[in-house]
């Protein structure tokens, strides 16, 4: 089976959501990456509800296709393995609080000292410079520090959380892009990198046209609900039965969407003619449409709508995703055997490339759950020497 990272190892110190859900997608393409945590375990996310059994549901959403061990890093015995593993690897990802890993010895010279070409991918709040630098920083806080939730809601309802860990999702794929990058770079140059990820960088990189229409014009964007700023319309429409969102991308869009309504003059109107009329004249029009579609179920307007080319897709809730028929020709989801739940439905990667595969090929691993194999296998330790590891905390 042709995998992209096959041979490439990446240490995993990281813990929630940016950096593991990073390694899961390296993991993905063929990468074998090793968690690392304590003996008593440091993944908070681990903790977190709903369960299967004992398991967490939202650990599995970032931890596939994973090997993991337990090690004291506190320990010199198990700065000792660290050391050891750091000579075998690619990369090493961490998410510490900025300066830690200089505290615990594993700062990014002591690491080239062990490997020159390793790369260190530090993930944080707020970066390893500046004054904010040590502050903790979790997502929602960045979704509001980083400008997220001053955008998100309804325009006369207060700033809004995104109801997903985006600015962690945005930052798990930058870890793996840069990281990716990073490897390439170290192909052409023959030497490693230190990454600084911050999550607010992140975020305010992801304010997109927000962000220039305020560094280029002075324009604060404000809450729009379910409708757009710049472009009408654009927005959610409550169907017979159910909410249904249409995205008229441009005039021509529009056009076919006042034919599909049954009221083509509307596209003739001085009033709607243009997007920038539109976008004047936005409140006119809206109780315009609303009073029309809401007289048909929102699959048949899908299915108008759809002949026409007119963008547009149901409101549909998670149960609703899963059983929808192309999630499933896509084959979105994957069944992976587990030590203790049995056989478990994961969401896939959504890559697919025609001459290289992804698969699950490795559950989400149990705390340390590939410790005494990985010692074994990896770094040639005894059974022995692995007992007294154990009896001593440092595995």
């Amino acid at each position: 089976m042709r995998q992209a990272l096959k041979g490439i190892r990446i240490l995993d110190l990281s813990r929630v959501f940016a950096g593991p859900g990073g390694s899961m997608i390296l993991g993905d393409l063929g990468a074998d990456v090793v968690r690392v945590e304590a003996p008593h375990g440091t993944d908070s996310i681990r903790d977190w509800s709903p369960f299967v059994k004992d398991q967490s549901t939202y650990y599995f959403s970032a931890n596939r296709n994973k090997r993991a061990i337990t090690l004291n890093l506190k320990k010199t015995e198990g700065r000792a393995l660290f050391q050891k593993m750091v000579a075998q690897a690619d990369v090493v990802l961490e998410n510490f609080k900025t300066g830690t890993m200089e505290r615990l010895g594993l700062g990014f010279k002591q690491l080239k000292q062990w490997n020159p070409t390793i790369i260190l991918c530090s993930v944080t709040g707020y970066g390893q410079t500046g004054p904010f630098a040590q502050e903790p920083g979790f997502d929602p806080v960045l979704q509001a520090v980083g400008g997220l939730m001053d955008v998100t809601g309804d325009p006369d309802g207060e700033a809004t959380r995104v109801g997903l860990p985006v600015v962690d999702m945005m930052s798990s794929l930058y870890t793996a892009i840069s990281i990716l990058a990073a490897l390439r770079a170290r192909d052409l140059y023959g030497e490693g990198d230190h990454i600084d990820i911050s999550l607010l960088d992140v975020q305010v990189s992801s304010l997109a046209n927000v962000a220039s229409s305020y560094l280029m014009k002075g324009h604060r964007s404000k809450r729009m609900g379910n409708t757009h700023n710049n472009i009408v319309p654009y927005q959610v429409f409550q169907c017979e039965d159910k909410p249904l969102m249409v995205a008229c991308g441009n005039d021509q869009q529009f056009v076919k969407f006042c034919q599909v309504v049954g009221h083509p003059e509307w596209a003739e109107d001085s009033r709607f003619k243009t997007n920038a009329s539109r976008v004047d004249n936005r409140n006119v029009l809206t109780e315009l449409l609303d009073a029309v579609m809401v007289l048909k179920t929102a699959e048949t307007w899908f299915a108008l709508l759809s002949d026409a080319g007119v963008p547009s897709g149901p409101v549909n809730n998670v149960e609703e995703v899963f059983q929808h028929p192309q999630v499933q020709a896509r084959k979105m989801v994957e069944k992976v055997d587990h030590p203790t739940l049995g056989s478990v439905p994961l969401v896939r990667n959504p890559l697919k490339f025609s001459n290289m595969s992804i698969t699950i090929e490795k559950h989400p691993p149990l705390l340390g759950e590939h410790t005494e194999t990985f010692l074994q296998d990896e770094l040639g330790l005894s059974v022995e020497e692995i007992k007294q590891l154990g009896e001593e905390g440092v595995i």
